[in-house]
């Protein structure tokens, strides 16, 4: 009879219907239509996932918050969360959790634990690789010093932020001058022009809108500067292909989406969330 109770109990769990949200930081990006076509599809692999994506319109703390409020207000059982400030949303976190929500951090996570898990990119790798691929690409043009800019988002999102720190560690020892960031709230339009004018040979941009308002800005100029971005578009591609940028560190956003919902479930389902990280993991593509 106990054995038949667990087996019933077991049956109940798996059949149950799940409510999950994926709340990105906001809509603009490629990119983040790539997580959610992972969420989709593990979504509908388990077949008990009741999924939303949610976005604000531009990257706001105020109006994540508000997206995450309204997760919880709608009987979300799990959120999957790419916050755009590690701090701004820690509040409203703790009171999802505290009302038996999951937290699941993609790209990335705030600050608050505790989380089921966090899938993304090892960023101050990431962003190392790419300083050393534009080492490389200037060395094969004969430059070795000269002035190096970086484009950011903002100065409090994680994963953007160890992009930064982890591109100027590879330049630790040589004669090149790292500027101070420029940050853009991931807009291309104010993206890159100054650092163009003030005769950088090379831009890192640290987002899809980074690299490609860096891109459009070494296109516009005809500037010879070796341009390295992160994620892929097919405007980040385009610009690739036209010579505008030398290369771009592509994530795999779409790991990160499938990976979360099928975490989120498991710890719904009784299993672990223990905020375990995984490295989604990174390509540089070149022309």
């Amino acid at each position: 009879t106990a054995d038949n109770t667990a087996d019933d109990t077991a049956d109940t769990a798996s059949s149950e219907s799940y409510k999950i949200f994926l709340i990105t930081m906001d809509q603009m990006d490629q990119y983040w239509t790539n997580i959610d076509a992972g969420c989709k599809k593990a979504a509908e692999e388990l077949g008990n996932v009741e999924y939303q994506w949610t976005a604000p319109d531009v990257k706001d703390d105020a109006k994540q918050i508000e997206m995450i409020n309204n997760a919880v207000a709608n009987g979300a059982n799990a959120i999957l969360l790419a916050a755009n400030g590690a701090e701004a949303v820690n509040d409203a976190l703790k009171e999802a959790s505290a009302a038996g929500v999951q937290i699941v951090y993609v790209d990335s996570p705030a600050n608050f634990t505790p989380s089921v898990a966090t899938f993304s990119t090892d960023n101050t790798a990431a962003g190392k690789t790419a300083g050393q691929t534009m080492i490389d690409q200037l060395a094969a043009k004969g430059i070795t010093e000269g002035k190096i800019g970086i484009v950011s988002v903002n100065a409090a999102t994680a994963s953007t932020v160890a992009r930064d720190d982890g591109f100027r560690s590879a330049f630790e020892g040589t004669k090149f001058e790292l500027q101070e960031s420029q940050y853009c709230d991931g807009d291309a339009a104010r993206s890159a022009f100054a650092f163009i004018a003030d005769g950088c040979v090379g831009v890192f941009g640290c987002n899809e809108g980074s690299t490609v308002g860096v891109g459009n800005a070494i296109k516009e100029s005809g500037a010879d500067v070796v341009g390295v971005g992160f994620d892929s578009s097919d405007n980040v591609l385009e610009l690739i292909n036209e010579g505008c940028l030398y290369a771009t560190m592509v994530q795999n956003p779409d790991v990160m989406g499938y990976e979360g919902v099928k975490a989120a479930v498991a710890a719904l389902q009784g299993g672990t969330a223990d905020g375990a990280v995984t490295d989604t993991g990174v390509t540089v593509v070149t022309k």
